[in-house]
């Protein structure tokens, strides 16, 4: 019982320094350093790289923090009981929706410190981006090989298609973010456009909850 004592504490402690370095990068973004988040939590930098091992340990469990959160979030949207169409606007508003809410965390998420400074300074975190890209793109791939009959070769063909998804909405999201060149809405209507092809041909699984 004492163990089990220790291991929720230890885990409340980790939620709290989580909950700390998001206040920090909520106002540094990218330039958010061990330092500042430390100061944040009241404790010294020693005690938070005990709990995280480095900086990337720390970068490594704030994404996951995200990323779980914008799974959950798209989860909704994939479920929601409307037309395809209509699902797959609300997949990628919800996606474009979530990094509009929060842009610093998305620039810390996946954009590097760009001030010249030491490395103390800030996360070098461009570099860990592409894993975060890479687990959402499986996820999405997943929801179309389970929901969409696209034949021999069709789970293959799912991871593919949620990539480049993905890698879609990234990107354009990101030019989004940076320019402002036209409304939420608007770039919602004409990545969905872009998406109605193959996958607007093809049937449902039998039996599977649709797509």
């Amino acid at each position: 019982m004492e163990s089990t004592h220790q291991q929720r504490s230890a885990d409340q402690r980790r939620r709290e320094l989580l909950e700390a370095a998001d206040r920090v990068v909520l106002r540094d973004g990218p330039h958010a350093s061990m330092n500042a988040i430390a100061a944040e939590a009241g404790i010294t930098k020693p005690i938070l790289y005990r709990h995280f091992g480095d900086k990337g340990g720390l970068y490594r469990a704030l994404a996951k923090r995200h990323t779980d959160a914008l799974l959950r979030a798209l989860q909704v949207a994939v479920d929601a009981d409307v037309d395809r169409r209509e699902r797959v606007a609300g997949t990628l508003d919800t996606y474009l929706a979530a990094i509009e809410a929060r842009p610093q965390v998305y620039r810390f998420l996946m954009h590097p410190a760009e001030d010249n400074q030491p490395s103390e300074q800030g996360f070098d975190v461009g570099r860990h981006s592409a894993p975060l890209l890479r687990r959402l793109g499986e996820e999405l791939g997943k929801v179309i090989a389970d929901r969409v009959d696209l034949g021999p070769g069709g789970d293959l063909l799912a991871r593919v298609w949620g990539h480049g998804i993905v890698g879609m909405m990234h990107a354009a999201g990101d030019w989004w973010l940076g320019e402002r060149p036209c409304s939420r809405a608007e770039l919602v209507k004409s990545l969905t456009d872009l998406l109605c092809g193959r996958l607007f041909d093809a049937p449902d699984r039998v039996g599977g909850p649709g797509f």
